[in-house]
């Protein structure tokens, strides 16, 4: 019990406490896009396009009152603003196809995608626990999406097969971005990320906007029944966007992922005491299953804590940027590449497997 103890680090007690804050988040955009769609208005481009703004306005101002060049390629930003608006973008429209039930798989999906690429891409080993985590926070989901089946939800969608495809790319370009920001959040610093992706995010969501939903803004009857729901994902997309680099530098994009999946969970507890509707059973269970795969997950062995240091430095770039541009996890491996602009022994790697301890590695040569 005491060596169990000993792994409730305050790294774990942030990355848990984070997680779920940010799952509130996500759970709140849910809602608000819901009231919005009741109201027959369908500009999910148009709703982004504020927390982009409000990025862009924030951190850029706060950017340049430091006065310092950028950390990693403009053009970088530019790929990974594409990538996040056009995620966004892909899994509201998938609603208009398919049912709500296919809809949740992009959870399941994300995290198998944030896995690889970071295990391909920022050299990440996982331990054999960890990766028991992740299949008891997929198997919570699996238990949901069971649940609405047997009830029935998943009936419905005009063109279910298009849907799905939508939610498998929205939810792939979703791992490309959180893997992206990790590694960027890691070597920039989180100021230099937010106000760049803001930046770009609001030219690139504002040229799609003038294409495709230009007719959709002007039909809309601007009252503060509408206008409510709107300002409010605003308000709780910037927060989100604000809090996901911090918890990327404390845990990573997978325990980012795995947190968000409590958010259909929350979405139960609200249908549960806002609208007074009852749920399945199963619901719990898998709420049960969800936390317990999440501090299976995030609790840290004493030789990752060691490595990792205090938590506070990881939001060391607030005062004066990272200490240096290497990545300061010790899941990456020691040699690997952690320059913006890829140079280094990336190249090099080979596969090691499984060592003797559970690590899932691939290790630079000497």
């Amino acid at each position: 019990m005491r060596g169990f103890m000993r792994l409730w680090t305050k790294k774990t007690w942030i990355g848990l406490g984070l997680g779920q804050i940010l799952s509130l988040l996500i759970t709140s955009t849910g809602f608000s896009s819901s009231e919005l769609a009741k109201q027959g208005i369908d500009a999910p481009t148009s709703q982004s396009f504020v927390n982009y703004v409000l990025l862009a306005l924030v951190y850029g101002i706060t950017m340049l009152s430091r006065r310092k060049a950028l950390k990693a390629k403009w053009y970088y930003y530019i790929l990974l603003g594409l990538v996040d608006v056009e995620a966004n973008y892909l899994v509201v429209k998938a609603y208009q196809y398919t049912s709500i039930t296919s809809v949740m798989l992009l959870d399941c999906w994300a995290i198998p995608c944030v896995l690889l690429f970071t295990w391909l891409f920022l050299k990440t080993k996982y331990r054999l626990r960890k990766i028991i985590g992740v299949v008891i926070c997929v198997a919570g989901i699996v238990a949901v999406i069971f649940s609405d089946v047997h009830a029935g939800d998943r009936a419905g969608g005009s063109n279910p097969i298009k849907g799905d495809a939508l939610v498998i790319a929205g939810a792939t370009l979703y791992a490309v971005s959180n893997v992206s920001e990790e590694f960027l959040v890691k070597n920039a610093g989180r100021v230099e990320l937010m106000a760049m992706l803001g930046l770009f995010g609001s030219i690139i969501s504002g040229i799609q906007i003038s294409i495709i939903e230009r007719k959709e803004l002007k039909s809309i009857n601007w009252t503060p029944k509408t206008a409510l729901p709107f300002v409010g994902f605003s308000v709780a997309m910037f927060l989100f966007y604000s809090l996901v680099p911090v918890l990327l530098q404390i845990n990573g994009a997978a325990m980012l992922n795995l947190s968000l999946l409590t958010s259909d969970m929350w979405a139960v507890v609200i249908r549960i005491f806002a609208y007074h509707e009852k749920v399945d059973w199963i619901y719990f269970v898998a709420f049960a299953a969800v936390v317990v795969g999440l501090v299976i997950y995030s609790v840290a062995d004493k030789d990752e804590d060691r490595n990792h240091g205090n938590v506070a430095n990881v939001v060391a770039d607030e005062e004066g940027g990272p200490r240096n541009h290497k990545m300061d996890e010790r899941i990456v491996t020691e040699g690997s590449s952690s320059r913006p602009d890829g140079n280094g022994g990336g190249g090099n790697a080979r596969m090691e497997g499984i060592d003797k301890k559970g690590e899932i590695a691939l290790v630079e040569p000497e």
